[in-house]
């Protein structure tokens, strides 16, 4: 997983409300075994003109010049409710997104960010609604910068607002950790453990 510590780049305002889990990935898109390939699916409900087709919707933002390259999404109040499915994070990784600011989100969905190197990032809405028409503007020269180092965004405008963030989710992606790599760090405190109850309860070990 790749670290996050500062992100500068164009962001794609996405600002409807309660954008599910469905929306992002929908079901029919995840017909794969593993974490490839997703990215193509990713909002193919709005992204192309009919479902199971990729002809692109000229519409849709993610499909317009310069929002190709963008890797923060502007979005609205509620982002990733619905079900739990850990694809949806899968597919704007693979896709390239690397941070999602929005009012609030989906409590499952902001784990599974999380978890895949994405930076959910809490603002009020009203100050996403600025950034959004500040980015319209000019978005390859308007873009957004995140410091997770300082918890800082900076708009286009030079204004900054801080945001928190779980002192053990920010470890995870300043440090590039899934929650696999978390648990290693401990390596030498669980086998510690392992060798006094060892001697505690030999039985359980054979």
């Amino acid at each position: 997983m790749d670290k996050f510590t500062t992100v500068r780049a164009i962001a794609a305002p996405l600002l409807r409300i309660n954008i599910d889990t469905d929306a992002i990935i929908p079901s029919r898109e995840m017909k794969r075994v593993s974490k490839q390939g997703l990215g193509e699916g990713l909002f193919s409900a709005w992204r192309y003109t009919k479902p199971g087709s990729r002809d692109e919707n000229p519409d849709f933002i993610l499909n317009r010049e310069p929002y190709r390259q963008a890797q923060i999404l502007l979005a609205g109040k509620n982002f990733g409710c619905g079900s739990s499915r850990e694809h949806a994070a899968w597919a704007l990784a693979e896709w390239g997104i690397r941070a999602i600011i929005a009012p609030s989100f989906g409590a499952i969905f902001h784990s599974n960010c999380v978890r895949n190197g994405i930076l959910p990032t809490t603002l009020a809405d009203q100050r996403i609604q600025t950034l959004a028409l500040l980015v319209q503007e000019d978005p390859k020269k308007n873009q957004i910068e995140i410091d997770l180092g300082t918890c800082i965004v900076t708009g286009p405008d030079g204004h900054t607002d801080s945001f928190d963030i779980a002192p053990s989710d920010r470890e995870m992606l300043m440090e590039g950790l899934d929650a696999i790599a978390v648990t290693m760090k401990r390596d030498d405190e669980i086998l510690a453990f392992q060798a006094r109850d060892r001697l505690k309860r030999p039985w359980i070990y054979l």
